[in-house]
């Protein structure tokens, strides 16, 4: 009688005998795009929730101005600079609260504005978010955001939901398609009641309203009066400091956290 076993080498080299948390080509199948949402939206969220981040003023504009760029270019990238220093050294994002940080400044963690806001938190050495995502030309994330709070996405959808889901207040600079989506999904959310009241500032109103007829919106009954008391402008970083509290900006001080101790 023949004792002699087959060889299991086929079995441990299988495809399916593979742990699945270590079996990449099952983790990118299209059966697991929802597990890879999740894993996007979790890793992300460990680490801010290790951090304290409790809120964001979320900063958007071109990754196209450069600092020393041409015409405006310098001055928008100058004053979103200014602001991301006023917004992080005044909002609390450098006072860690009861274990939280409140209004720290999160951008798309590209260059340009994004930069810019980063890099003017980093001036007053406090913490700043960089949101960024995979593109076919690859983005880098600057060199201004807390390398601890810079994240890399594939999903936009799950990028656009972290970068909204925790906001206090939205400030958009000058800005291309990609600064417009963010925009209107912001000013939707806030239409139809899906994300809480918060203010949008938009940088620059001779820009904004020479890109987007906002007024034509409203004569022609596509937007209500209502809504467009959805949006305000600045024309300087201490601006729009003053937009943002004026229209509902909420600061947490040391203060005022001691006495709800008590």
């Amino acid at each position: 009688m023949d004792d002699s076993r087959p060889s299991n080498s086929a079995h441990l080299d299988s495809p399916s005998y593979r742990l699945a948390a270590m079996d990449q080509d099952f983790l990118l199948g299209d059966s697991m795009r929802g597990v890879r949402f999740l894993l996007e939206y979790a890793k992300a969220e460990e680490h801010l929730r290790i951090w304290g981040v409790r809120s964001t003023i979320v900063v958007f504009g071109s990754a196209r101005v450069r600092e020393n760029g041409p015409g405006k270019h310098r001055f928008w990238y100058e004053q979103a600079r200014i602001f991301g220093a006023i917004a992080s050294q005044r909002g609390g994002a450098m006072t860690v609260t009861s274990g939280t940080r409140d209004n720290v400044i999160a951008t798309g963690g590209g260059p340009g504005i994004m930069e810019a806001a980063n890099r003017g938190a980093f001036d007053v050495g406090a913490p700043s978010i960089g949101f960024n995502i995979t593109l076919p030309h690859e983005q880098e994330p600057n060199a201004y955001s807390t390398p601890d709070l810079t994240f890399r996405f594939h999903y936009f959808a799950m990028r656009k939901m972290h970068l909204a889901m925790r906001a206090n207040a939205l400030v958009v600079f000058p800005g291309g398609f990609g600064t417009l989506d963010e925009l209107f999904e912001m000013l939707t959310l806030r239409q139809t009641g899906k994300a809480p009241p918060l203010p949008i500032v938009l940088f620059d109103k001779a820009y904004w309203q020479s890109v987007i007829k906002f007024e034509a919106l409203l004569e022609h009954g596509m937007v209500s009066e209502k809504d467009r008391q959805l949006y305000h402008f600045a024309e300087n970083a201490e601006d729009v400091w003053t937009a943002l509290i004026e229209n509902g900006l909420v600061v947490q001080t040391l203060e005022r956290d001691l006495e709800q101790d008590f």
